[in-house]
């Protein structure tokens, strides 16, 4: 290796962590609205796991709770699977 190529890959990795902090700052500084925000404007959150049982080390029933509603997913497996939506208890 080169110290040309050693220099350019160091000043590449060193204008990316500029860019990154500069960023930063900047929505710190402006305070940018963030724009994947995880809550509603009451501060309640959306998404939220209910409840979670692991059927052996890979598996897994998740219950998923989204806007009052409840669904039931295997996870794990080869693909996740939708086992569908759960009625809601009277």
């Amino acid at each position: 290796m080169s110290f040309t190529t050693f220099a350019t890959a160091l000043g590449a990795l060193a204008v990316v962590v500029g860019l990154l902090l500069g960023s930063q700052f900047l929505a710190r500084h402006f305070k940018l609205p963030q724009r994947l925000s995880r809550t509603t404007g009451d501060g309640a959150g959306r998404l939220a796991i209910s409840q979670s049982l692991a059927l052996d080390p890979r598996r897994r029933l998740v219950l998923v709770r989204c806007d009052g509603r409840e669904l039931l997913l295997l996870t794990g497996g080869p693909q996740d699977i939708s086992l569908g939506w759960v009625e809601p208890r009277a």
